[in-house]
């Protein structure tokens, strides 16, 4: 069997390919769940101010983006089309991971607002250079709809293991490091680590990694095609308003459970709930249980992705699993609104059951945009796998930004008060955190159900697409056409 024609990808290749997704988590777990907070508490700005800075470095992605994706599909190498990408900008990506969690001293809160943007723009853009890559080279590495999966389940339990790490380990290093010191410090040595264990996964992923799916042979240039057959496809429209949604909603509710658990949530009560299971000091509280509370869902996650994503998937189908997971993940969210500040232990089995009904859909979204660069390639005979990823990836920052955006600026609307100074806020604002943690992020999740509905590839859809694609690609390489 020829290179053109196998398919088959080994698992040390998965997991490497999986190794930089998890290296990237380690930013962007970092984004979604603690950067608003980090802005509110840590640099001290308002929370409106501190979300207007996410949605300005999300907007940035919109020219960002799709330059990144035409210039992919344009690039040959040695290394391949997407591959080189992660190594020309891993630097850059780590240094600016660091920056965007440092103070250089600034005092003047305008100037703090400044920096924070200036910096954040540079991190998403360099975040873009690295992911659109990374993510459209996933769709070449094979065409085999099973090992598809298999490759995104792979990657999507590696990156579990990162998301563990982020979501667990971030405050209580953070409060390490920062003993004896500032709270800033203890964030600049956090995030080091962490960017210096994301410069060795990205280099193990360009080193092990293979591009097997190659355009056309005679494909034509040009730039207008790709733009015109990407935005005209139901496929790639429905996919790109899925991960808008749920990116805006899981950046949202990501941001929203910080405050949930130091405001909302009673903190003897927490402490009581955590002292059956360990032993910890009462003023740790609050960052202790909502590690737990991180690392839980993360396990919760990684047992549903390896025992029942390619399963569900492999059965019913990508789409209508994604369907009904999503639609159950929307209505425990908005369970979240039940609990009193004494109920922990109601709010630690709601995020279990959560964390249980989401896991499935977690390898698939990637799964699916790959399906659709084929469905474009399919319907056009013209392939354009970077600029169909970047459009994608642009939906995800957007909503990553958005998200944020819409979490600070709703606390700030019903009052909270910013700065890390004050353990409590009025009853407006705790009111506030609880709707963004729980009613308003279960109807974002129901915009992607919605979105679902229109997306065309099916099971059995899909299946009769490789078969014709694989004979396209038989035909072109043995002719040469």
């Amino acid at each position: 069997m020829n290179k053109f024609t196998s398919q088959q990808v080994s698992l040390g290749e998965k997991v490497g390919y999986s190794l930089g997704d998890a290296a990237a988590n380690l930013v962007f777990q970092m984004m979604m769940i603690f950067q608003l907070k980090f802005y509110t508490d840590v640099f001290g700005l308002n929370g409106a101010i501190a979300g207007s800075v996410l949605m300005i470095a999300s907007l940035s992605a919109i020219i960002v983006d799709p330059t990144i994706g035409l210039l992919t599909d344009r690039t040959n190498t040695r290394w391949g089309k997407f591959r080189p990408w992660m190594l020309w900008t891993v630097i850059p990506f780590c240094l600016f991971y660091v920056l965007a969690f440092y103070n250089p001293g600034i005092q003047e809160k305008s100037h703090v607002a400044m920096y924070a943007t200036a910096s954040y723009v540079l991190l998403m853009t360099a975040y873009s250079f690295n992911n659109v890559p990374y993510t459209a080279l996933g769709g070449v590495m094979t065409s085999d709809i099973r090992e598809r999966t298999s490759i995104t389940t792979v990657r999507f339990v590696v990156v579990t293991i990162a998301q563990f790490v982020v979501q667990g380990l971030t405050l209580p290093m953070v409060d390490h490091f920062a003993e004896g010191s500032t709270l800033q410090h203890g964030w600049v040595v956090t995030i080091s680590i962490f960017a210096c264990i994301a410069f060795v996964f990205f280099l193990i992923t360009f080193g092990v990694t293979k591009e097997r799916i190659q355009p056309p042979p005679r494909q034509q240039i040009s730039v207008r095609e790709d733009i015109k057959n990407t935005f005209s496809s139901v496929s790639w429209n429905s996919m790109a308003l899925l991960t808008f949604s749920l990116f805006v909603t899981l950046a949202m509710w990501g941001s929203a459970m910080n405050f949930y658990f130091q405001y909302n949530v009673d903190q003897k009560s927490l402490y009581d709930f955590l002292s059956h299971f360990m032993t910890l000091d009462p003023d740790n509280a609050y960052s202790v249980g909502f590690s737990v509370f991180n690392m839980m869902g993360a396990i919760v996650q990684f047992v549903g992705v390896i025992c029942l994503s390619q399963y569900l998937a492999n059965k019913f189908g990508k789409r209508n699993t994604f369907k009904f997971c999503l639609t159950l993940t929307a209505f425990l969210t908005a369970l979240f609104c039940i609990p009193e500040p004494n109920d922990v232990g109601l709010l630690f089995l709601i995020n279990f059951l959560r964390s249980l009904a989401y896991a499935p859909t977690i390898p698939l979204l990637w799964a699916m945009i790959g399906d659709v660069a084929d469905h474009i390639e399919y319907e056009n005979h013209r392939r354009a796998t970077g600029f169909c990823f970047s459009g994608i990836v642009l939906a995800l920052k957007l909503g990553l930004g958005f998200g944020g955006a819409i979490a600070g600026i709703f606390i700030s609307m019903f009052g909270y008060v910013s700065g890390g100074d004050t353990t409590i806020q009025n009853e407006s604002a705790v009111m506030g955190i609880r709707l963004v943690s729980s009613i308003v992020p279960a109807v974002l999740f129901m915009v992607g159900v919605v979105a679902l509905h229109y997306y065309p590839i099916t099971k059995e859809y899909n299946e009769n697409m490789q078969a014709e694609l694989a004979a396209r690609r038989r035909f072109a390489n043995q002719n040469n056409v």
